[in-house]
């Protein structure tokens, strides 16, 4: 298959490393939101909730999912390849995970809250799902970030070389 040119792969880097920047940036804005902001009425829980919402669904599966689909372009259309390094092969691995754990376990939380706190508002504030949910984001909306960042670094480090070649 013909490989992307010089420039075609400066082009794609560019565009994966927008995607992952927009991954990125929506997890640490979903922290900083859930941590940070302290709604007082039901009407800002509601707002909190239907922001993190928002953030979710166009700064992080937007990212990710464009993370995706240039990982799949570097994987067919140039030498790196899809399981040719460790370090890539972790990145697939690590991308996979976390866009099924976000998929399947964050997302539908963070979506169930903002219907929570857009038909309870104040009594949002003791609903134990609603708080459950909220616990569940703060934790693993924390490791999914940190882990995020692990995949960034060893990007930007490659610490693992090819694999080894079987004789």
């Amino acid at each position: 298959m013909k490989k992307l040119n010089m420039q075609g792969v400066k082009i794609l880097k560019m565009t994966h490393l927008l995607f992952t920047f927009l991954w990125v940036i929506g997890a640490l804005t979903m922290q900083v939101v859930l941590f940070i902001a302290a709604p007082q009425t039901g009407d800002e829980l509601f707002m909190r909730a239907r922001i993190l919402q928002i953030i979710d669904d166009y700064l992080i599966i937007g990212g990710a999912n464009g993370a995706l689909l240039t990982g799949l372009v570097y994987g067919i259309w140039t030498n790196w390849g899809f399981f040719k390094y460790r370090w890539i092969a972790f990145k697939w691995i690590m991308l996979v995970l976390q866009m099924l754990f976000g998929t399947f376990m964050l997302g539908p939380r963070l979506n169930e809250n903002a219907d929570i706190a857009d038909a309870l508002r104040d009594a949002a504030f003791i609903d134990p799902t609603f708080l459950a949910n909220t616990a569940f984001a703060e934790v693993w909306g924390t490791v999914q970030t940190l882990l995020l960042i692990w995949v960034v670094i060893v990007s930007v480090q490659k610490p693992w070389g090819k694999k080894k070649k079987k004789e």
